[in-house]
């Protein structure tokens, strides 16, 4: 069992009352979770402040408290006054697992897209080659082949640092981890070690947190400010923001790209629903994965892979055998000849890589229909921008529910209208339900055409009034393709 004075040492504390001695079986921050033995980190945030609960858990027998302020506690309970409270909590965390990201390989990825398809790719070669390998992501968490659960694209910092001590029990070497605006900002990843960092690329997304495309790079940036000498940093040389990334970072800079000079160098030579033929670095590939934005999938996987000090040949083998990521262009076809393309594009400038890539795999004697909806309680000023780019890249636009959440799915079907050109209104029909939506989609396609359908991708679930019910795309568009007959 930990002391407070032995995990204290990781974090700042300007004001210590009360004993250093205390036993702490368990780190908190949920009140609610609070036994005998535990330390409590009062963090305050955006809704609720743990400060007000510090009475509530004190009576659960809590023997320590971190908090940002003096407040009244029993002679026998500790208190330690530390400035920030969320920083505090992901370095104290940490300390208490034993500083687990010291003993693996621990490489973060972040941007806009890119970021599950990155990872996944990742723990997927080296996997095949021989290594055991964690895996953090939006979609699952996985210790080897063992599948836990995934609620945040990056998990609270005691269940993060919990779980990275379990893949460090399990004998991992490596681990691949997804790195959200909202954990950098929220200091979820303080105190962990870093081997390396990649940037993927970065565009109008959760501005409903973030206020400003600004403070949205921002945190993107501060990923890479906190990256340590020995570390490396590899970013996107075609986003224009990739340099500004990596502006103030003590780690040693790479860069990848399709379009300018870089230290890894994809070239799509051909690109078809079978996968894409390219070169890197001036030698060929044929992989199984589709698009521009996979090319710059692989041409970052390929990047770390070479600056963890992977042999190049054996990575390049092994990566033309991967399959794709499940929800992300993913594609069916039916009896009939119709393309239905699964993808989790919910930004604007996903929605229009993957209409753009249709776009350079299509014949022109087929239509595309895009069903497509967005998410309730975020971003509300991407909605119309959706729908605009829909119309302009699709033959027909089924505008639908997403996941709504708390919001009335009918006024986001409104916001996404207003995207909508009064040249284009013939095109578009607004269906509420989802699953009405993608049993139109199929009657209205024909033999060749390709069916879009954006937004949830890998989601086995719709979210309505804080409520989830089962619901798949990829196997409701299944279903309505069984039906038809050839």
């Amino acid at each position: 069992m930990k002391t407070l004075n032995e995990i204290a040492k990781a974090t700042k504390v300007t004001q210590w009352i009360g004993p250093t001695d205390v036993p702490v079986s368990l780190l908190v921050s949920d009140s609610r979770k609070a036994i005998s033995g535990t330390l409590f980190i009062a963090v305050k945030g955006t809704k609720v402040d743990a400060h007000d609960f510090i009475p509530q858990v004190i009576e659960k027998g809590c023997t320590a408290i971190i908090a940002e302020r003096v407040v009244d506690v029993p002679p026998h309970v500790t208190l330690l006054v530390v400035p920030n409270s969320a920083l505090a909590l992901g370095e104290l965390a940490h300390a208490f697992y034993d500083y687990p990201s010291q003993s693996l390989e621990l490489v973060g990825i972040t941007g806009t897209n890119g970021k599950t398809t990155t990872t996944t790719l990742l723990h997927d070669l080296y996997t095949e080659l021989g290594y055991k390998v964690g895996l953090i992501s939006t979609v699952v968490n996985l210790i080897g082949k063992e599948a836990i659960p995934s609620t945040h694209t990056t998990p609270d910092p005691i269940a993060l640092n919990a779980l990275l001590a379990d893949m460090v029990a399990q004998g991992c070497s490596y681990c691949f981890m997804e790195v959200s605006s909202h954990a950098v900002s929220q200091h979820r990843i303080a105190g962990l070690v870093f081997r390396g960092g990649a940037f993927t690329n970065i565009t109008h997304d959760h501005l409903d947190y973030h206020g400003t495309f600004k403070a949205y790079i921002e945190a993107k940036k501060t990923f890479f400010d906190e990256l340590e000498k020995g570390a490396f940093a590899l970013v996107n040389a075609d986003d224009k923001n990739g340099m500004v990334m990596v502006q103030n970072t003590k780690a040693k800079v790479s860069t990848f790209a399709l379009k300018t000079h870089a230290d890894f160098k994809v070239k799509v030579l051909e690109n078809s629903f079978s996968g894409l033929l390219l070169t890197m670095n001036g030698i060929e590939l044929w992989t199984r994965l589709i698009g521009d934005f996979n090319a710059y999938n692989i041409a970052t996987v390929y990047g770390i892979s070479q600056l963890l000090g992977s042999d190049s040949t054996e990575v390049l083998t092994v990566l033309s055998k991967l399959e794709a990521v499940d929800g992300r262009f993913q594609f069916t076809k039916s009896e009939t000849d119709i393309t239905a393309v699964v993808d989790y594009a919910h930004t604007p400038d996903a929605l229009e890589n993957v209409l753009k890539t249709i776009e350079n795999i299509r014949t022109r004697n087929e239509q595309v229909i895009t069903v497509v909806g967005c998410g309730g309680d975020r971003d509300a000023l991407k909605r119309p921008e959706m729908a605009r780019i829909a119309c302009e890249l699709s033959d027909k636009v089924i505008l639908t529910s997403d996941n709504p959440r708390t919001e009335d799915p009918a006024e986001i079907l409104k916001q996404m209208e207003a995207g909508v050109g009064a040249h284009q209104s013939m095109k578009v029909l607004s269906i509420l339900d989802r699953d009405q939506a993608i049993k139109t989609a199929v009657s209205l396609a024909q033999p060749k055409d390709i069916i879009l359908i954006a937004g949830k991708g890998h989601e086995k679930y719709q979210e309505i009034n804080g409520v989830k019910h089962p619901f798949d795309d990829f196997d409701v568009v299944k279903n309505y393709f069984t039906k038809l007959k050839k």
